[in-house]
């Protein structure tokens, strides 16, 4: 059991390592919905519950290759130099509702891929393996093979599952769900999630932009990864450095959303207005995470509303989402995935790690003989956000380990 570390109050928990901040946060969860979607609209979501075939599959004994249906036996001795004739007693394809035909010593029935295997038949030899004569007979050059015969439920058989829930629909997952009969595939509903930028100084892309004013770019990249967790991003308009505007706009993403995530006004300044506000009208679970770049997030309620206060700088506050706000949301939907890959690099630069936290530098990763080679090509301020879009990988340094060329450390990939 991890013990609280708490501030001079005694009362929230503040500065703890990212674990404790991911079990705090842990203790509250989302209640997730189910809905149903089309099989076409099912890519990407995440399952329910757990999915069962409707049929077997195969439904049926069927062929895997085209060519004739035989008694193996009947085989045994066929060669190029002494092949064996059997006489042609049908053919069967693909799609038919009834198959009456039944193979008999001596006999073969002309199969293709994906019909059903006649009566009696117990292997198949391919087509090319064969020649059809002038006289209602088929020579066979080699012995058949019962292999190329697909049994009835050796795939999927009726009430076994074979998706799960919290499966992320891929394609192929996609694909097994129409293969199993199904039509529309039970997914969790998608959460609706707050975006509230905050600050004097921003303004939007596009407009003409004055003297302290920069662009407001952290909920561009939240959305981006909001929906790469398979949920739907709602940017509320950003607000000034007020407590009224700031209190109405999250009372109204309190009312319309299921999660609300701010960025900025969260640090110990005097226009920190989210802590501010939390501290005296929210619920605040912790404050503050010994991680760099990102030490200074907020996770408690609103009004009932989960909230997560994300750091201003926009490094900061991806770093905060990946490694705490992810994590988060997949633990409440149940959510296999997607996770970010861990890796082992081979540093080419030194890094420097922070004494009492969890460091993530920003790395360019390559392939080499010796592994994966990973570079600081540009300076690591957390309100340089080129340092992170040119980055493949992120450090997992711990506290007090910087390291030289030459280190091996762990990472995770971007």
């Amino acid at each position: 059991m991890i013990l609280l570390e708490v501030n001079m109050e005694g009362e929230t928990p503040y500065f703890i390592p990212v674990e404790q901040a991911k079990e705090i946060s842990q203790q509250i969860t989302l209640h997730h919905q189910k809905e149903y979607v089309s099989l076409d609209d099912a890519h990407g979501r995440i399952l329910f519950e757990d999915l069962s075939p409707l049929i077997d599959d195969p439904a049926f004994d069927n062929s895997s290759m085209d060519g004739w249906a035989v008694i193996h036996s009947d085989t045994l001795s066929s060669s190029n130099e002494k092949p064996i004739l059997l006489q042609i007693s049908g053919m069967v394809q693909a799609g038919l509702s009834e198959n009456e035909l039944s193979v008999k010593s001596g006999n073969a029935i002309k199969i293709m891929t994906g019909a059903p295997i006649p009566k009696g038949a117990d292997s198949i030899i391919q087509v090319e393996c064969t020649r059809d004569n002038e006289d209602g007979t088929v020579s066979i050059f080699e012995p058949s093979k019962p292999h190329f015969i697909r049994h009835k439920a050796e795939n999927l058989a009726i009430g076994k599952a074979a998706l799960f829930a919290g499966n992320i629909l891929t394609p192929d997952r996609v694909g097994l769900c129409a293969t199993m009969g199904h039509k529309e595939i039970p997914v969790v509903k998608k959460m609706k999630i707050a975006i509230i930028s905050t600050g004097d100084e921003l303004i939007l892309p596009g407009n003409p932009i004055k003297f302290g004013q920069i662009y407001e770019s952290n909920s561009f990249g939240i959305v981006g990864l909001i929906r790469w967790l398979g949920h739907d991003a709602i940017r509320f308009p950003s607000v000034a450095d007020t407590l009224e505007t700031l209190r109405t706009s999250l009372n109204n993403a309190a009312k319309e959303t299921d999660l609300i995530l701010t960025t900025g006004g969260v640090s110990m300044g005097e226009f920190d207005l989210v802590r501010n506000i939390m501290e005296n009208e929210g619920e605040i679970k912790f404050w503050r995470v010994r991680i760099r770049p990102g030490s200074p997030p907020i996770f408690g309620t609103w009004k009932g509303t989960p909230i997560w206060g994300l750091p201003g700088n926009p490094v900061s506050s991806h770093v905060v989402f990946r490694m705490l706000v992810a994590p988060w949301i997949r633990n409440s939907t149940g959510a296999e995935g997607p996770i970010e890959q861990p890796i082992r690099v081979l540093l080419k630069d030194s890094v420097k790690a922070m004494k009492d936290g969890l460091t993530l530098r920003r790395l360019v990763i390559e392939n080499s003989d010796e592994g994966l080679i990973g570079r600081v090509k540009t300076h690591q301020g957390s309100g340089n956000l080129n340092s992170l879009a040119i980055a493949d990988a992120l450090t997992l340094l711990p506290p007090g380990s910087s390291c030289n060329e030459g280190d091996w450390v762990d990472a995770i990939l971007l």
